[in-house]
Formats: C-alpha cells, structure tokens, sequence
C-alpha cells in the first residue's frame, strides 16, 4: 500500500500528460521551444562570427521583438477565435521561415539584413503563440490541475532549453547552419502537426466576439483593476529586461570572450542553464495546491538576478556551468509561478488578452538586449550582467513595496 501511494504521489504531475488535448498542446509547445532555442543560438553565433559585433548580437534578440507593440492585439485574436487553429497556423508559418532561411544558406545568397528581415517577420508571427498556446494549457485542464499544467508546459520548455542548444551546437560545428536549420523546420512542422490535433472545448462568448479593439480596451480596464495581474506582468517586464538578455544575447559574448570556448561550449552553458530550468519546474510540479504563488514569485526572481552576479565572476568553465544550474532553476521557477498566478487569476474569456499583455512585457527584452549589447561591447559581458542584476533587484524590490496584494497571492 505504502508502495502504491508513493508511486502515485510521484507520478502525480505527469497524469495530466495522459489527457488528450493537454497532452497534445504539450507536445506541440514543447517541439517549438526546442526550434526556437536552436534557431537562437545559431543565429546569434552566425551573426557573431559573421560580424564579430556584440552589439548587432543583442540587437537580433531586439529584432525578434521588433513588432512586439502588437502582442495585445495578438492577445485579443486569441479570444476572438479558436486558440488551437491559432497555434497551428503560427507553428506552420514558422516552418516555412524556416524554409527560406534554409534556402538562402544552401544557395549561398544569405546576408546579414536577411537575418534581421526573417526574425523580425519571425518575432511578429510567434507573438500569437503564447496566447495561444498557454491559453490552451487552462482550456485542457481542470481548475485544480492549472498549476500543475503551468509546471509541466515550463517543464517542456526546459527541456528544449537543454537539447535544442546542445543539438544547435553540435549540428551548427558538425555540418553547418543548413544541417542545423534543416532540424529547426522539422521541429516547427511536427509541432504544428500536434497542434492541428487538439481538441479544445472552449468557443468564444458573445461578448468575445466584439471589435478587437473595443475587446482590447475591456482587457486593458480589467487588467488595470486587478492588482496581482497587473504586478505579475510588471515582473515579466523585469525578467525580460535584466534577466533574460544574460542566457540569451550575453551568452555568446561570455562563451568566445571570457570562457574561451566556440559552438559547442556555448551549447553546454546554455544547456547547464536548461538542466537547472528544468529541475526547477520539475520541483513545482510535484508540488500539490502550491500557495503563495506570488510571494513566492518575489523570491525567485531575486535569487535568479543574485546567481548572475556569481556567474559574471567566473572565468572557470566548469564553475561557470555549474552556476548556470542555479541561475537555471531560479529562472524556471519564476516562469513557472508567473504563469500559475495569471492563468488562475484571470477568467477563461480574459485569458487570451492577459497571455497577449503578457507577451507585450517581453518587450521589455528588446531594450534589455540593446542595452547589454551595448555594455557588453563597451566594458565586456561581466559588466553587462552584473549591471543587470542589481538594476532587476532594484525594481523588483519596488514593485513590491506598492504590491502588496501580490506578496499575499
């Protein structure tokens, strides 16, 4: 008997993969995440070695999010019309970007403003995704089992964050940017495959199917009425514009210039990073009626802008990786506790707009990943992130000082 309940309690999380359409939409982020984590690393150590520029580094990630102005509207669609149609659509769009990239590189035509022209089309069509597809996460799932499904989506993505990298790397060294844009576009048409396969039961009320603008207006009334939404979004901001750019744009500049490593030790820092991302959602999803999401939310992002300062220190790979496990897992958690306080908080037929606002804070990255190339080309990589730690604490610090509905959520 003792032996039963332990099994039960430790495959617990893992049950609501055995539902159909959770299952599914699972599947289909986790797949897109992987491509998406490839695509970033080889871009940015094409656009590196191309360029030998830091700064036209950071200012790829800025170009992904370009158009990012739009993510609310994006948000509003994602109520207005069926979210998995949505997901599918954005899934094979990005396969056929993929195509052309693909095509460039194998004809030898392919430039630098190509780059920046294809992810700034890239960074447009990937903004329904994640109202989509998160919106999709509540939409399969009981409300008692959100939380979980929250943990277990982040938990996919962490994975991608280990494999896609190390898979990008290898690929990138072993057969170049063609071999490893050939597994981006498979990634992105199986992923598309899952989506077309889901089945959700939510359609859109009445009052979804109003002009998108008057819908996004309602959605910005109430989100600007509720407290926990609105400072949960602002820490998305501030993850976005201190924390991200340091496993994403900086990281290239630390593996070449501080490390001393090439591709396929950038794709090791960036997958000890998802092995620490992925322990950190594996812990909340074994967690039962987790509270205090938003406390504990506080805390986490903290301690991932603390590891950053350790990790800008080191100039010893192995010690270097090791932190990243940590940085990871802080990381994880803060994406994971972000995304059960919003998905709780907000009501089914908001849910599309709060993941579209949600979307938006990743804007704050653009500026973020501008301002540490920047840094970084002027004083180095370690000045940049250590400068980006103490300016994230700060601002986290204040938020919750005039939040303090979300230090109780």
């Amino acid at each position: 008997m003792k032996l039963t309940a332990a099994l039960r309690q430790a495959t617990y999380p893992l049950a609501i993969l055995r539902q159909r359409n959770f299952g599914l939409v699972w599947l289909s982020t986790s797949l897109a995440a992987m491509g998406s984590q490839m695509e970033t690393l080889v871009l940015g150590w094409y656009v590196l070695t191309l360029t030998d520029s830091p700064f036209l580094v950071g200012l790829l990630g800025a170009a992904r999010l370009g158009l990012n102005f739009l993510a609310l509207f994006a948000g509003t669609i994602a109520d207005h019309v069926s979210r998995q149609s949505l997901l599918t659509a954005v899934e094979y769009v990005m396969a056929a970007l993929g195509l052309i990239m693909l095509g460039l590189i194998l004809s030898g035509t392919l430039e630098v403003w190509h780059i920046f022209a294809l992810t700034l089309v890239g960074g447009l069509v990937r903004m329904f995704q994640t109202p989509s597809a998160q919106s999709l996460v509540a939409d399969t799932l009981a409300p008692e089992r959100i939380a979980n499904g929250a943990a277990l989506t982040t938990m996919g993505r962490n994975l991608a964050t280990i494999v896609g990298p190390l898979a990008g790397g290898v690929l990138f060294e072993a057969s170049g940017a063609e071999g490893a844009y050939f597994a981006i576009v498979l990634l992105y048409v199986m992923s598309g495959f899952a989506a077309l396969l889901v089945r959700a039961s939510r359609t859109a009320s009445a009052k979804d199917r109003g002009s998108v603008l008057g819908s996004t207006l309602q959605g910005l009334k109430y989100v600007k009425g509720e407290q926990v939404l609105w400072a949960t979004l602002l820490v998305a901001v501030i993850a976005n514009l201190t924390g991200w750019p340091l496993h994403t744009n900086l990281m290239p500049i630390f593996a070449r210039d501080v490390l001393d490593t090439g591709a396929a030790g950038l794709g090791m820092l960036m997958s000890a990073f998802g092995v620490g991302a992925l322990g950190g959602s594996m812990v909340l999803a074994w967690v039962r009626n987790l509270r205090y999401a938003g406390r504990l939310l506080l805390v986490a992002i903290v301690l991932w802008h603390a590891t950053m300062v350790a990790f800008a220190a080191s100039t010893f790979i192995p010690l270097s990786l090791g932190i990243l496990v940590f940085t990871g897992a802080a990381f994880s958690a803060t994406q994971v506790l972000m995304l059960t306080v919003l998905l709780q908080t907000a009501p089914p037929d908001y849910r599309g707009r709060v993941m579209g606002l949600r979307v938006l804070a990743i804007y704050g990255h653009a500026l973020g990943s501008v301002s540490s190339g920047a840094v970084a080309g002027a004083w180095g990589a370690p000045w940049a992130a250590q400068i980006n730690a103490v300016v994230g604490v700060a601002l986290v610090g204040s938020l919750a000082l005039v939040a303090p509905k979300l230090r109780r959520a």
